[in-house]
């Protein structure tokens, strides 16, 4: 196993973040649906391991995007779908965040996402998990629950774009190197955080079990950015 792609977290040079993967997500915020994937990337500050607390900035309405990461354990570029699964050394239970408010108002403007997306903490994440631990990624059920009440639950099998087409996508316009931690998307159910809650999500495979659990506390950010829309 990868020393680099075992320790993404500390080790890891970047995040690409897939857009508009599940059709009920889609439909929910009113986008279109993607002739081909669509991805932005967040930075590895953004990371913040389970147990932690999710700070959200000042005047920031922020959204919880529950998803299965890939863990790239061999980089590449231009890689072919039949490739593509060589490519990862795991898997890990994420959360993407979104400055919502913010990201509307960058939106009608036609601005970059990176603030929206790249605040600290704005990556809740889980351990890894050994490619070995999981026969199929897209027979998973990701499930969040905010203060116990579940918000999002949903199946990796109603990805738009299947996993070898996003990593050959991506590799096509930008390489991809150990440790780089690949988003997938996020099913429906997505909504806000507020100070005080509490963030629980499971990663489980098609019998039950549980792959991965992560739970965080949303606090507010003392200092820092203030969105004034």
């Amino acid at each position: 196993m990868s020393s680099i792609a075992s320790q993404f977290v500390r080790r890891g040079k970047k995040i690409v973040a897939i857009g508009r993967n599940y059709s009920e997500h889609i439909k929910e915020l009113g986008n279109t649906r993607p002739k081909e994937p669509f991805f932005f990337l967040k930075p590895t500050t953004s990371y913040v391991s389970s147990g932690g607390d999710i700070e959200l900035p000042r005047g920031i309405l922020a959204h919880y995007e529950v998803e299965l990461g890939l863990v790239i354990g061999k980089g590449g570029r231009d890689i072919s779908p039949e490739a593509a699964e060589s490519h990862i050394a795991g898997y890990a239970l994420a959360i993407d965040m979104t400055a919502r408010n913010m990201q509307e108002e960058v939106k009608k403007k036609g601005l970059p996402w990176s603030a929206v997306k790249g605040f600290d903490t704005f990556t809740p994440i889980g351990g890894f998990i050994p490619k070995s631990t999981i026969l199929d990624p897209h027979d998973l059920r990701l499930l969040l629950k905010i203060n116990g009440i579940t918000k999002q639950n949903g199946t990796t099998a109603d990805m738009i774009f299947r996993i070898p087409r996003l990593i050959e996508h991506i590799s096509s316009i930008m390489t991809l190197e150990e440790g780089d931690l690949v988003l997938t998307g996020t099913p429906s159910g997505v909504g806000p955080v507020a100070p005080g809650d509490k963030v629980e999500c499971t990663l489980a495979d098609s019998n039950g079990k549980i792959l991965d659990a992560i739970n965080f506390t949303a606090v507010a950010r003392s200092g820092g950015y203030l969105f004034k829309p």
